[in-house]
C-alpha cells in the first residue's frame, strides 16, 4: 500500500537525522507522523474526503475580508457574522438559494412557535423542497 510505503519512509527520515528536527523539513516530517492516525480516518470511511477543500473555499471571502472588517461594528459584530455565514453556506451545501430562504426565514419566523423553528434550518428545508419535488412527479 501507497501509504504504508510514505510513513516508512517518513520514519527512517526521522530516524536517519539527516534534518534538524527545528529545520522545515524536520518539523514536516513530525507533523505528518504526529497526525498520521487521522491522516488515514479516510481510508475507513469512504464518506469522509481526504481534503477540506470545499470548506476553505466556503470560508475563503470571509478570510480575505477580515482585515477590512477588523474595525468595523462591536465585539459582538464577529459572532453575528459567523452565524450567518454558516447559515448562508449550510444553504449552499444543501443546493438552496441563500437570498430565497433567508427572506422566506425572515418572513415566517415572526408567526412561529419556538416548536416549529427546527423545520427552517437548511438541512429540514431542502428535504421538504426534495419530499415536495418527489410527490409532484
Amino acid at each position: 500500500m501507497i501509504l504504508k510505503r510514505i510513513a516508512e519512509t517518513l520514519r527512517r527520515l526521522k530516524e536517519s537525522r539527516s534534518h534538524l528536527p527545528q529545520s522545515a523539513m524536520g518539523l514536516a516530517i513530525a507533523y505528518t507522523l504526529n497526525l498520521w492516525p487521522q491522516l488515514q480516518v479516510f481510508l475507513e470511511d469512504g464518506r469522509i474526503s481526504i481534503d477540506n477543500n470545499p470548506v476553505e473555499n466556503a470560508i475563503r471571502p470571509t478570510a480575505v475580508g477580515k482585515k477590512n472588517w477588523l474595525f468595523i461594528g462591536e465585539a459582538e459584530a464577529g459572532e453575528r457574522a459567523a452565524i450567518l455565514y454558516t447559515l448562508i453556506e449550510s444553504c449552499r451545501s444543501h443546493g438552496l438559494d441563500s437570498f430565497a430562504w433567508l427572506r422566506d426565514v425572515l418572513t415566517r419566523l415572526p408567526t412561529m412557535a419556538v416548536s416549529q423553528i427546527s423545520k427552517l434550518t437548511p438541512a429540514a428545508c431542502a428535504k421538504a423542497a426534495r419530499t415536495a419535488k418527489r410527490q409532484a412527479a
